[in-house]
């Protein structure tokens, strides 16, 4: 195995190089076909089938960004994305869950057109930095809550809303173990800190009688319960009809573009992969193969895919060429052996997983201009309207349409762009209907 398709020669890599790139980049994100399947059961889709549709968009998406850009970045169903299609799409607003899956298939066809027309580049460019900081934060907080209830550390309470849980009982103490626990290791710099946790979590309920041993090693389940399950026609003509239908489109796009443009854009920069003009053309590439694995994930029956940045593991690690995103691709494939493992893991057990990631999104906040009322304040509503109101697209819809009359009240909406306006524009027209 040479790796001449990959100019191995001219990114100044190597087969073994490359090779454990690709180790190092699926190990840090190999936790998603763990927690994958927990949040998508939530929305009544089959476990096993959701473990096997991970595994596999995770592999397409990711041979996809090697082969067409040869990019050394992996891909699978996207955190955040998950959680808006379970307790958003499915949970609150009552879609049952293939029309949901047929929303991600259109907001799929619609990402598409976008990249290959570059509108895709000019929605992006016109979302401000501190709405794309708030967001992201505001994802982190939603995945957060979600975490802390799965642990049992945050429950109901009458008289508050939410409380603490009871931390007498073995499953919120096991949990609060395995978030301290990936914090050593990954503070450490120990590769793949997350799966580590999760797996010790896991083991450690074995020992307590918390958990049933069903094996590690099997044939993978069957895919049938949400192979090609989608119900596109239904999406389209119920539950609310062409505003509904809009507001689900324009939340999925917004989320997929900021977090897959950003993270494909900051871990090529990382790599030295946007240098040279004919590097560059290949982000285009990147894009495309992006946006057309989430067609891939909606058909094979899960959430959105898209660019993982735990990538930046394998660029660390010396991967510069998509035979590192093929590695990534492989090991997921050999991870549908380990679906009895994958049935094991408890909802206590993926919840540090959650919430550590969750606190990984919040640094974005340091890139706010604190000082600056009309750009902190949308940001800090669209990241507390998430977790608060428990829909990614409430907070989207604060953060945007604050952020608007804010700049219009000030007489700054000259600085304001016109992609800010019309996705403003959207959400007030959803809301009014």
């Amino acid at each position: 195995m040479r790796g001449r398709g990959f100019d191995l020669a001219g990114n100044g890599s190597s087969v073994r190089t490359e090779l454990l790139a690709g180790a190092t980049t699926f190990l840090t994100m190999a936790y998603i076909v763990f927690v994958n399947p927990d949040i998508l059961g939530a929305a009544g889709m089959d476990k096993g089938a959701v473990f096997v549709a991970t595994c596999l968009a995770a592999a397409l998406g990711s041979a996809l960004m090697g082969l067409l850009a040869n990019w050394p970045i992996g891909l699978a169903p996207g955190m955040g994305l998950n959680a808006f299609f379970a307790f958003t799409v499915v949970g609150t607003m009552g879609y049952p869950w293939p029309q949901a899956l047929g929303l991600v298939f259109l907001s799929g066809c619609l990402f598409v057109l976008l990249t290959l027309t570059g509108a895709r580049r000019w929605l992006v460019d016109g979302i401000p930095l501190s709405l794309r900081s708030g967001i992201a934060a505001g994802i982190g907080l939603f995945l957060a809550f979600i975490g802390l209830q799965g642990a049992g550390l945050v429950v109901d309470s009458p008289a508050t809303l939410v409380t603490l849980g009871d931390l007498h009982k073995a499953e919120p103490l096991l949990a609060l173990a395995g978030l301290v626990l990936i914090g050593i290791l990954d503070a450490l710099r120990v590769r793949g800190a997350i799966l580590i946790g999760i797996l010790a979590v896991t083991a450690a309920g074995l020992a307590l009688g918390k958990v049933h041993y069903a094996g590690l090693l099997a044939w993978p389940p069957s895919l049938a319960p949400t192979f090609l399950k989608l119900d596109i026609a239904g999406a389209l003509t119920q539950h609310g009809g062409v505003a509904a239908l809009l507001h689900v489109l324009l939340v999925f796009l917004l989320v997929e573009m900021f977090d897959a443009t950003g993270t494909l854009a900051g871990v090529a920069q990382r790599a030295g992969l946007l240098d040279r003009p004919d590097q560059r053309k290949r982000f285009d590439r990147a894009l495309v193969a992006d946006s057309t694995a989430i067609l891939a994930g909606s058909l094979l029956g899960t959430s959105s895919t898209t660019a993982y940045v735990e990538s930046a593991a394998g660029v660390q690690a010396g991967g510069r060429t998509g035979l590192t995103a093929l590695t990534v691709a492989a090991l997921f494939l050999l991870a549908l052996l380990f679906s009895p493992l994958a049935a094991m893991v408890p909802a206590y057990a993926t919840a540090p997983a959650l919430i550590y990631v969750a606190g990984l999104m919040l640094r974005e906040l340091v890139h706010l201009d604190w000082s600056d009322v009309t750009e902190a304040m949308p940001a800090s509503l669209a990241a507390l309207g998430m977790p608060f109101t428990y829909s990614i697209a409430n907070g989207l819809a604060l953060g945007f349409v604050s952020y608007a009359l804010l700049k219009l009240g000030t007489g700054r909406w000259r600085g304001v762009h016109v992609a800010t306006w019309v996705v403003a524009a959207l959400f007030v027209l959803r809301y009014a209907l």
